[in-house]
């Protein structure tokens, strides 16, 4: 069950008209939250990225199952089922208590590295090198259009400074 925090922020995220993506990356972030508060833990960063995303289709965020050939068919249809489910609202069945409990003891036995700066920072690397360089350079753009003069300003300094450094 998702935190009523993560809700209303995802709630905004909609109203403001955000990508489900975007609205996923807060169930993400919660996940990552409990198993750094050690309520659980993850085998690797791209399980504990799987549960979030999973939880925000079956909280009915619009999130696409990733497309044929991408990943493997149990995944795919994992993903169509938790966006059946989000999108059946509440009429979907009760949870099995001793599958979820036998769930939650078993990710309570995994460790809690997976939710660490180094493990979140070396997946992001690793699946932003899978997108190639003209799909880092577009979100790299559209990231700069949010962030206003000011702070343009001071990213076009850290990296002129980056610029010299390597040229020494």
């Amino acid at each position: 069950m998702p935190e009523k925090a993560t809700m209303e922020r995802v709630r905004e995220d909609k109203r403001e008209g955000k990508a489900p993506s975007t609205q996923a990356g807060e169930f993400v972030r919660e996940e990552m939250d409990h198993i750094r508060e050690g309520k659980h833990g993850a085998r690797s960063t791209k399980q504990a990225i799987a549960i979030g995303l999973s939880k925000a289709r079956r909280a009915g965020v619009g999130l696409r199952a990733p497309a044929k050939g991408t990943t493997s068919s149990k995944t795919r249809r994992s993903a169509q089922l938790a966006l059946r489910a989000g999108r059946a609202g509440r009429s979907g069945r009760k949870p099995s208590a001793r599958r979820s409990r036998a769930t939650h003891a078993a990710l309570r036995r995994e460790g809690r590295a997976a939710a660490s700066r180094s493990a979140l920072a070396s997946q992001a690397r690793t699946s932003a090198r899978r997108r190639g360089p003209r799909a880092r350079k577009a979100a790299a753009a559209r990231a700069m259009r949010t962030k206003g003069p000011q702070r343009r300003r001071a990213s076009a300094r850290k990296a002129a400074r980056t610029r010299a450094r390597s040229t020494r």
